[in-house]
């Protein structure tokens, strides 16, 4: 500590022999920072080395002491509120991140793309609504919320590959801190929807290319058994980059990873990136979402 000390101090002797500039030259002293910055310093009356230092001591000592303290009180704190108390702060702490998150985001901007030789292996996770024998064969999706129909639509998957196909080489996030970067094929949801066009807010004629703000809020999309389920806002799911995807890494996609068809998409983490979509809804309702219910606490949004 003490020769920390003196190499702070031999520091400001430097710098005031180097520029001229003393703490006894302000505020007269024009070119004195604190006089630039106009602020307010009370000088003391000059120190020997020995006083300084025992100066110094004492507020660093005093400084450790008090921040000591309040992390204490911070940590018992929390232990003390109740379960009730820190979901509502969660709670408010999700809502602060995801403001920000729509604040910042843009249709216009893309991820990083990267080229084929970056690809990475596949890291497998997440299971919830795949559990059990699927026959991908026998799949079909049912899509409500459509303009001009009263019930579902049910598409196959060769009704799928029909629109526009769409390859992409991007960075899979899991919210767990992992990621790995992998290619896409399929088709853009936006395609998707100016295909089969949602219901509008106003009952205006759907135009997803030129008045996507005027389309219901919200996407809604559930496994075959409806153990799993995500919401996305609008905006998010009309992004360029996100893809119904039906292949992987030039292969049609494993029942592990979603076959037949799941979301891909470089704006949000993987809890978002559902499998074996079942059902797909458009609403003007804020739908639930799987890792967003009160056991599991996730942020809804859960962009990035």
């Amino acid at each position: 500590m003490s020769k920390d000390k003196d190499i702070l101090l031999e520091k400001v002797r430097e710098f005031e022999a180097r520029t001229g500039h003393t703490v006894d030259s302000f505020p007269e002293d024009a070119n004195n920072t604190a006089s630039i910055l106009k602020e307010h310093r009370y000088l003391s009356k000059p120190l020997s080395d020995e006083e300084a230092k025992r100066q110094m001591f004492a507020k660093s000592r005093r400084n450790f002491i008090i921040g000591g303290a309040t992390a204490l009180i911070g940590i018992f704190g929390w232990r003390w509120m109740s379960d009730e108390t820190k979901t509502g702060l969660y709670r408010r702490a999700f809502e602060f991140n995801e403001k920000v998150s729509q604040a910042f985001f843009s249709p216009a901007k893309l991820a990083k793309e990267f080229r084929p030789d970056q690809v990475t292996p596949v890291r497998t996770n997440g299971f919830a609504g795949m559990e059990g024998e699927f026959d991908t064969s026998s799949w079909t999706l049912a899509v409500g919320g459509l303009a001009g129909r009263a019930d579902d639509l049910i598409l196959t998957l060769d009704d799928i590959k029909k629109l526009p196909r769409t390859e992409m080489i991007t960075e899979f996030k899991c919210i767990e801190g992992w990621s790995y970067v992998c290619k896409w094929a399929g088709v853009r949801f936006s395609d998707f929807a100016a295909k089969y066009s949602p219901k509008t807010q106003n009952g205006s004629e759907p135009d997803v290319a030129n008045r996507p703000h005027e389309l219901v809020r919200y996407v809604s999309m559930t496994t075959p058994d409806q153990q799993y389920y995500v919401g996305w806002d609008m905006p998010s799911i009309l992004h360029p980059q996100t893809l119904l995807a039906y292949e992987m890494n030039d292969e049609p996609l494993s029942p592990q990873n979603g076959a037949p068809l799941r979301i891909a998409s470089p704006t949000k983490y993987g809890i978002k990136q559902i499998k074996r979509i079942g059902r797909i809804e458009f609403t003007d309702e804020r739908p639930k979402d799987f890792w967003a219910e009160p056991q599991w606490g996730y942020d809804w949004y859960a962009g990035h």
